[in-house]
């Protein structure tokens, strides 16, 4: 999946492609979580603006004979066309995304861009529509057939919907059969997630609260209400409020890593060095594996706990093949070690189906990465080193898996003016099966420090 953005916050222009672990790097305020909401925000929302319209007569067709079919092939050979269009209606809606002022968005562009062929028209396909209790509509596709046949489950004199609704049923079902398999379900921790932890009950309190005002007040839009109450947040932020204040509900489902990989959940509780426990009441408690007995509120448990808590949550109960997790600064108040840990956790995940996006002031989670890459070799040394130091098979990763882009100064162009002009972008970083990931924004900072603690200690000889 490659992407395109132009005049985004401090970004001028940067292409990139998302891999199965995909990695930002750079100096502060350099574009990085612009780039990161931007992508979480496309590909929390594609559904909303990518538009497939469907011919009139098949919708006549459908109300006069109670069934009517459509070729699937004939919208996949406009996927490009749909999806161009979508980018363009989801960047006039940027400054949503980012709950931020309209004029700071004026030139950006957002584009994504897909090959003919990653579209796969022939899985098969089912979903009924329903409304007020009664099922109205069913849509099918038959494996490796083209034909998407839609039927009325309901007598054709009792159908009181609008044309345009059912139009967007049913090009619901077409976009989903055409890109869902493309655009993995997001699921992001953004740089606020610690706070949204620790005022948990805060947030739960102010909406009980904005519900009484609404109750009182039935002259005002509810929806006004909503709007008001969450127009200062940009959309990750919001959904790391939403995500923290129902974990109760949350916590009842299962993941598949649950399901089929509980080693990898054991692994994560010896990072945290305990569990999470949400109880009946909705009471939220950390329980360290040193005394079984003690429960602590996030408010008495550490910064690591706190920023650590939604993650944990979604890879317990949430996490499902084909998803991306994307992290703002995973390093977040971890320990050096602790670093390395969840960096091995991140490869593993990449491993069994899920896709980790993250941004990165971490030298220490480069370098561990980069060991994950060099360790994965057929050479009988590599694979005594790697048992002897403790690494598992399932940690080591393949470098094609991995992107690695460094957010700076580099890409001259010319302007109006015919001078040369260096502006913000992203520069893939070289990634070497033997040698691992050349990331020069960390490199140049050590090599600074080393040559100063060098003239410190040399420098009076």
């Amino acid at each position: 999946m490659e992407l395109s953005l132009k005049n985004l916050g401090p970004l001028k222009q940067a292409e990139f492609e998302l891999g199965e672990l995909t990695i930002i790097c750079g100096h502060n305020n350099t574009g990085k979580t612009y780039v990161t909401y931007a992508v979480f925000g496309f590909l929390s929302t594609w559904r909303r603006f990518l538009s497939i319209q469907i011919p009139n007569k098949n919708i006549t067709e459908l109300l006069i004979e109670g069934a009517t079919e459509l070729d699937i092939r004939t919208f996949a050979n406009d996927a490009r066309k749909i999806l161009k269009d979508g980018c363009k209606s989801y960047t006039k809606m940027l400054p949503d995304i980012f709950a931020s002022s309209q004029k700071h968005f004026i030139d950006s562009d957002f584009q994504m861009y897909i090959n003919t062929s990653d579209i796969q028209s022939n899985s098969k396909f089912e979903r009924t529509i329903s409304a007020m209790e009664s099922q109205l509509f069913f849509i099918s596709k038959k494996q490796d057939k083209p034909e998407v046949t839609i039927s009325l489950l309901v007598e054709k004199e009792k159908v009181r919907i609008p044309n345009e609704i059912i139009n967007r049923v049913i090009g619901d079902a077409l976009k989903d059969i055409l890109f869902s398999h493309l655009f993995p379900k997001p699921f992001i921790a953004s740089a606020e997630r610690t706070g949204a932890a620790i005022f948990r009950k805060e947030l739960n309190f102010a909406r009980n609260r904005l519900l009484e005002q609404m109750g009182r007040d039935k002259d005002v839009d509810p929806i006004e209400y909503f709007d008001k109450a969450y127009s200062d947040y940009a959309l990750p932020v919001n959904e790391n409020v939403e995500f923290t204040r129902h974990l109760e509900e949350i916590s009842k489902s299962e993941s598949y890593i649950l399901k089929e990989y509980p080693v990898l959940l054991e692994e994560f509780s010896d990072i945290i060095g305990g569990n999470y426990a949400v109880t009946k009441n909705d009471e939220l408690y950390y329980i360290p594996r040193s005394n079984q007995r003690l429960k602590l509120t996030m408010d008495e448990s550490s910064s690591a706990v706190r920023s650590l808590l939604d993650i944990g949550f979604y890879l317990r109960h949430v996490a499902q093949p084909g998803d991306i997790l994307m992290i703002d600064e995973p390093e977040l108040n971890l320990h050096p070690e602790n670093q390395r840990r969840i960096t091995r956790l991140f490869s593993r995940l990449a491993n069994i189906g899920i896709k980790v996006f993250l941004t990165t002031h971490s030298d220490y989670i480069i370098k561990e990465l980069n060991t994950l890459i060099m360790l994965n070799q057929d050479k009988p040394y590599l694979k005594k080193l790697s048992s002897d130091e403790g690494y598992k098979s399932e940690e080591l990763i393949s470098a094609d898996k991995i992107r690695v882009y460094i957010a700076e100064k580099s890409l001259l162009k010319l302007d109006k003016d015919k001078r040369r002009k260096k502006y913000l972008t992203l520069v893939a970083a070289d990634i070497d099966p033997e040698l691992g990931i050349e990331a020069r924004s960390f490199d140049t900072t050590i090599e600074e420090m080393n040559r100063i603690q060098e003239a410190i200690i040399w420098g009076g000889e």
